[in-house]
């Protein structure tokens, strides 16, 4: 019996020929599912950004430390935080200033506190702590009546200093009021206009 012929016969090439005919050629970029009319190509160039019509300044905080205020606080920018009857914090993104803008003060009122409070700007109104320490920086201002157990000062401060244990002037403090303190220290370069009263160590 002779052998057994196929009736049909696979072309290899043409199988090849038309699967090759559906699928386009890849490109890069392309996705799945996406067309390629489609596409367009990638610039090179960053996204222009839009101008900021606010410029901010980067400056050292008010006050560090823990302490509580009541008074004014002028504000030239955003403010964020939380703010509540209980306390909370409060941020401030200052603008850029002018000279004259620069001399007011950042706080104005009654300013409490217990341990310590360290001041980098201008304030005015009233410092009390009967225990704490008050540290003025170099750069900062602070009108108001001080009243704290110590003082260590090498800013400005217009007004009156009472400190129930010592007050240090450093090279670069102007102080234009009266002090009244058991120990006082000042170092070369300090400026002092007003009088002192020494007061008696608490046995």
């Amino acid at each position: 019996m002779p052998p057994v012929k196929t009736a049909l016969q696979r072309d290899p090439d043409a199988a090849l020929r038309s699967i090759s005919a559906e699928v386009p050629a890849r490109l890069p970029n392309v996705k799945a599912g996406e067309s390629h009319a489609a596409l367009r190509p990638v610039s090179s160039r960053p996204a222009a950004q839009k101008p900021n019509p606010f410029q901010f300044q980067s400056r050292a905080p008010v006050i560090t430390g823990e302490a509580s205020y009541r008074g004014r606080l002028p504000a030239d920018g955003i403010i964020t935080g939380q703010l509540s009857a209980g306390g909370g914090t409060l941020t401030i993104k200052q603008r850029s200033r002018n000279a004259y803008a620069q001399s007011e003060p950042e706080l104005d009122g009654e300013l409490l506190f217990k341990d310590m409070l360290r001041v980098n700007g201008h304030i005015r109104g009233t410092v009390q702590s009967e225990r704490g320490t008050l540290i003025v920086d170099e750069a900062a201002t602070v009108d108001a009546s001080i009243d704290v157990g110590v003082a260590i000062i090498s800013g400005e401060v217009n007004g009156d200093v009472f400190a129930r244990e010592r007050v240090e002037l450093g090279r670069g403090a102007v102080i234009n009021g009266n002090i009244s303190t058991p120990l006082l220290s000042i170092k070369p370069g300090a400026t002092f206009h007003g009088d002192c009263r020494m007061l008696k160590t608490a046995s």
